[in-house]
């Protein structure tokens, strides 16, 4: 398997609908993903097998030094295979380029030893309020 990876890729909101859809087990939504990465996000990382999406992350930020992972997401065929460690290396590389210095990630207790071992974050003091 060949994954190329691309910072600010061009996106197809139905193929990232798909995806998102599988790797977040909810219906196939209708998302304008295009719209809300140009208005919102530092950038995204797309993950290609050819001309398939089989890997995404977005990135949002604060227009300062803090960028945020958001929606980390690889297509199910393709995990335990290096690809979401991959994302968030290119992801983190992008960061970097534009000029920020924390990379911030929250997520859900499975994910600890991916976000953690796999990518390089570290624990830190954070709060949280569901709204």
């Amino acid at each position: 398997m060949t994954i190329t990876y691309e910072w600010r890729g061009d996106v197809d909101n139905s193929a990232l609908n798909e995806l998102h859809a599988e790797g977040f087990e909810h219906p196939v939504g209708q998302t304008d993903w295009r719209a809300r990465l140009q208005r919102h996000s530092l950038g995204w990382v797309c993950a290609w097998e050819d001309d398939r999406l089989v890997g995404f992350v977005n990135v949002a930020w604060d227009g300062g030094v803090h960028a945020f992972v958001l929606d980390t997401v690889v297509a199910r065929r393709c995990r335990s295979n290096g690809v979401g460690t991959a994302l968030i290396r290119a992801a983190a590389e992008g960061c970097r380029a534009a000029g920020c210095e924390w990379l911030h990630v929250d997520f859900e207790e499975h994910l600890r030893t991916f976000y953690f071992d796999a990518c390089g974050f570290r624990a830190t003091a954070a709060g949280l309020i569901a709204l």
